[in-house]
C-alpha cells in the first residue's frame, strides 16, 4: 500500500475536516463520546484488570468511530444498530481481539522500558516510611513519564492506522503495523501541527475554565459546562480519524 506525503498544513486540515463530519451528526458523535467517556469511568471499578481490557479493547473502538465518521461522511444516518456492525464478522472480530492483546502488551513493555532507568529514584522516594515526600516522588516520576511519553508516540504510530488496515483491507497484524508505523513517518510534520493544536485546544478549553471560576461562576456550573465543552471535543478529535485515514490511504492529495 502507497501512504500519501501530505504537507504540513494538513495537521489542522484533518481538525476541520473533522469538524465538518461533526456538524453533519453532532449528537451521534457526542453520543459516541460519551459512551466512551463512561467505559472509561467503569474500567476504574475494577482496579487494573479494567484498565488492562480498556487498553486492549482501544482498536476495536477506533474502528467502531472510523466506521461510523465514513457513515457519516457518507451522509448515513447513524442507528443504535450500525455502531457495533463494524465489528459483527467474526474473523474481524478475531483480528481486533489480536491486535487489542498486541496494543497491550506494547503499551505494557513501552512503561517497563521507560521506567526501569528510573526505578532507584522511584524506590528513594519511597523510602521513608514515616510519610512520604510528595514532591520527591513527583520529581521522581518525572523523567519516568517523560519518557514513557516519548515510547508512547512510537507506540502510537505503530498502531494508529491499523484498525482500519485490517478491517478495511483485510491486511493481517503485521502488515497492518508496518504501514501504519511508515504512512506517520511519512506524514510526521502533519501530525506534529495535528497534536500541537489539539494540545492549544484542550488547553484553551483550561483556561476558559479558569476565565469562568474567575468570574465567579459556581464551581459545579463550571465544571458541567467544561464536561460539556471537553465532551464536544473529544467527539471531534473522534471525528478527525476519518480524514486521516481517507487523505492518507484513501484520497490522496496533490496540495
Amino acid at each position: 500500500m502507497q501512504a500519501a506525503v501530505l504537507p504540513f498544513r494538513y495537521g489542522w486540515q484533518w481538525i476541520l475536516d473533522g469538524a465538518h463530519l461533526f456538524a453533519k451528526q453532532p449528537m451521534a458523535m457526542f453520543f459516541w463520546s460519551l459512551v466512551t467517556n463512561v467505559l472509561f469511568i467503569l474500567s476504574y471499578l475494577i482496579p487494573l484488570l479494567g484498565q488492562a481490557l480498556l487498553i486492549a479493547a482501544m482498536p476495536a473502538l477506533t474502528f467502531v468511530v472510523l466506521s461510523a465518521a465514513r457513515n457519516v461522511s457518507q451522509n448515513k444516518i447513524m442507528r443504535a444498530g450500525m455502531w457495533l456492525k463494524p465489528l459483527a464478522d467474526s474473523k474481524i472480530k478475531r483480528q481486533f481481539v489480536r491486535l487489542g492483546l498486541a496494543y497491550l502488551f506494547a503499551c505494557l513493555a513501552g512503561g517497563l522500558v521507560a521506567t526501569l532507568p528510573f526505578i532507584p529514584s522511584i524506590v528513594a522516594a519511597l523510602e521513608n516510611s514515616q510519610a512520604i515526600d510528595e514532591f520527591a516522588l513527583i520529581s521522581a516520576l518525572q523523567w519516568p513519564l517523560l519518557a514513557f511519553f516519548v515510547v508512547y508516540i512510537v507506540i502510537s504510530a505503530l498502531f494508529w492506522h491499523a484498525p482500519a488496515l485490517i478491517g478495511w483491507h483485510g491486511l493481517q497484524i503485521r502488515q497492518a503495523l508496518f504501514y501504519s508505523i511508515v504512512a506517520c513517518w511519512r506524514n510526521k510534520w502533519p501530525f506534529l501541527l495535528y497534536a500541537l493544536s489539539w494540545a492549544a485546544l484542550f488547553y484553551a478549553v483550561h483556561l476558559f475554565g479558569t476565565v469562568l471560576l474567575g468570574l465567579g461562576l459556581a464551581d459545579g456550573l463550571t465544571q458541567f459546562i467544561l464536561t460539556l465543552i471537553n465532551l464536544s471535543l473529544t467527539a471531534l478529535l473522534y471525528c478527525t480519524f476519518y480524514p486521516i485515514y481517507r487523505s492518507t490511504f484513501g484520497i490522496a492529495a496533490n496540495a
